[in-house]
């Protein structure tokens, strides 16, 4: 997989620490995305997001110097030349089920981990991330559709069972962000083929929201500490769609 954010953190109201895995490199696990600029309060360390043992250990970690765990986002990925640009008719069924399978384990496992530390203290946010495909339907993305659907399905399972025990679990829904690799590469295997220019598929993306332009990585990480943080401690379970509103 690509990048991401697999992060376990011990939140404070300024200054936090800031543990964020990256995953393994393998081409088949999550491993880490273009991410956001490094916190002054920032550790990184590489883990397989896949192995439950391996995140569980990289955890204790976290609460062996920091005392306690009150923030797990989980913002996996898997690189797109591997699950995007096939028809559903010609796609095989590992191709298809890799997305599904990945992303839902590893969510799962942090989400899960992550959860029983933060039981005992009756507080925490478990936060992860999908896009616009969880809900609308478009061509050549292989099984990464159902795999985003099928985390916002658990994320709202894990906020039933978890959210009177004081724990929120919530997600965010970004849309085209070229700034990160993921879109530079579903531009390489969905656009470009079609005569698109890098330009002109930025201006596609820009035209889907109400003011033309594009969300960028700062506007979703402050989001992201919005989301995190006790002023939003009213949200539980919900998805906030990114985009600048949607076009119709």
């Amino acid at each position: 997989m690509r990048s991401a954010v697999l992060s376990h953190a011990p939140l404070r109201v300024r200054g936090p620490s800031f543990f964020s895995p990256d995953a393994t490199g393998h081409p088949s696990k999550p491993s880490p995305r273009k991410s956001f600029p490094p916190a002054e309060n920032a550790e990184a360390a590489e883990i397989d997001a896949l192995d439950e043992q391996a995140v569980d250990r990289h955890l204790q970690s976290v609460i062996d110097k920091a005392g306690r765990v009150d923030i797990s986002f989980n913002a996996v990925g898997i690189p797109n030349a591997k699950i995007l640009g096939v028809p559903l008719v010609e796609l095989d069924l590992k191709q298809f089920s890799l997305p599904i399978t990945a992303y839902t384990t590893s969510y799962f496992l942090t989400a899960r981990l992550a959860a029983r530390h933060m039981i005992p203290n009756k507080s925490g946010v478990i936060m992860t991330v999908t896009a616009i495909p969880a809900r609308t339907g478009t061509p050549l993305n292989g099984g990464y559709g159902p795999a985003l659907a099928a985390k916002e399905a658990l994320t709202r399972d894990l906020s039933a069972e978890l959210a009177p025990q004081g724990i929120r679990v919530l997600g965010l829904r970004p849309h085209g962000m070229p700034e990160t690799s993921m879109i530079k590469e579903l531009f390489e295997l969905k656009a470009k083929a079609s005569g698109m220019t890098w330009e002109q598929f930025q201006n596609y993306l820009a035209n889907w929201s109400h003011p033309r332009r594009v969300m960028t990585l700062k506007e979703m990480a402050n989001m992201a500490v919005f989301m995190a943080s006790d002023k939003a401690s009213g949200i539980d379970w919900n998805y906030r769609q990114l985009d600048h509103g949607e076009r119709g």
